[in-house]
């Protein structure tokens, strides 16, 4: 004589130890990931209509005034800021291409930003990005 089961075998997984791990997971991602922050420098940056999203990079040169210069968050004048891009140039020696990002006040004078282009293709930057907004919709 055969007997029959009345139990069933329990086939559902348990989802808890799952949720646990995604959750580590979320938070290992947040805690390694880095955000490039853009110095706070209070810039009115110049309308263009045709403006295309730029790459963030590392290195970000504000020119808030003409004598007011910016590499990252520390401020410079035109020769220290020479001698500092040598230096980061000079670090990064094995790259065939840096790039940098390049805002500036639309009140600076067109003399003070192609000083800085200057000196960004004086020390090897080749691939300079000008950070622009949208214009406004009315």
């Amino acid at each position: 004589m055969r007997f029959r089961r009345r139990l069933k075998a329990n086939a559902t997984p348990d989802l808890i130890p799952m949720i646990d791990v995604v959750f580590q997971l979320v938070i290992f991602f947040m805690v390694s990931s880095t955000f490039v922050m853009t110095p706070a420098i209070s810039l009115d940056l110049p309308e263009s209509g045709a403006a295309e999203q730029v790459a963030m990079t590392q290195l970000v040169i504000t020119v808030a005034g003409d004598d007011e210069v910016y590499l990252n968050d520390e401020r410079y004048d035109m020769q220290q800021l020479n001698e500092e891009l040598a230096a980061i140039a000079a670090a990064e020696e094995g790259e065939q291409q840096r790039r940098i990002v390049v805002e500036g006040d639309r009140n600076v004078r067109y003399d003070a930003m192609v000083g800085v282009l200057d000196a960004l293709r004086r020390n090897g930057f080749r691939g300079a990005s000008l950070r622009t907004r949208e214009p406004l919709e009315d």
